[in-house]
């Protein structure tokens, strides 16, 4: 019985941390590591306004310190603000009916700054602390440049990617460690489109992608 008693109380202590650090008026800050995961389709290429048959774009995965801040508003309701480190893709194409297979086509770097709506499912008092979100994704693309290997094909040239406004959808949890301290997973998905235009001294290569990455994370929580 005594055994019982013990492996009761353990148990419960596992269960139950102290609620202040987790409730209404808590301000949480995270750090760690992302992931983002294009699920890429893209419109075939464009070459000089004639599409080539069979072509298209991808974007490959690309990791980045993650940094979150957040607030409270109720035991349940809280607001979080994603942000982070940039984040740095390769860009292949496929070149269809042009016969050269797949070549790397550029690079690129992003910024992905998302607010999201969160609900938390437990009391302020449980260790596991699931939440799922939504809110809207901003994505700023820069410092982007035309592979060697694609310059090779068509000459020196440049690359724009246009900027995306677009929903972004979040699910995690925390698993409290103490009063202030927090492990921390979460995945978002987010609706990232944008125009890809190639300029080079005689050719204009252009191209619709949809991003729509899935976005891993793990991090460390902190809560005042």
């Amino acid at each position: 019985m005594r055994t019982i008693r013990v492996a009761t109380a353990v148990l419960l202590s596992l269960s139950v941390v102290n609620a202040s650090a987790w409730e209404k008026g808590t301000w949480f800050f995270r750090g760690g590591v992302a992931t983002v995961a294009p699920d890429a389709s893209s419109t075939p290429l464009n070459l000089d306004g004639t599409n080539i048959a069979g072509s298209s774009a991808d974007v490959d995965d690309g990791t980045a310190a993650s940094l979150m801040v957040g607030y409270m508003y109720t035991d349940h309701w809280a607001v979080e603000v994603l942000g982070s480190s940039p984040f740095s893709h390769d860009i292949s194409a496929a070149t269809g009916a042009l016969g050269l297979g797949r070549v790397a086509a550029g690079e690129t770097k992003h910024l992905p700054p998302t607010i999201s709506l969160q609900y938390w499912f437990a009391a302020p008092e449980s260790v596991f602390q699931p939440y799922v979100g939504a809110g809207i994704n901003y994505t700023l693309f820069f410092d982007e440049a035309v592979d060697a290997q694609l310059e090779g094909v068509l000459g020196a040239g440049e690359l724009s990617l246009d900027a995306s406004l677009g929903l972004a959808l979040q699910a995690g949890f925390d698993y409290v460690l103490t009063d202030k301290l927090a492990l921390s997973a979460g995945i978002w998905w987010a609706d990232i489109d944008t125009d890809a235009e190639f300029t080079f001294s005689a050719n204009t290569l252009t191209t619709e992608v949809e991003i729509d990455p899935l976005v891993y994370s793990l991090s460390l929580s902190w809560r005042f």
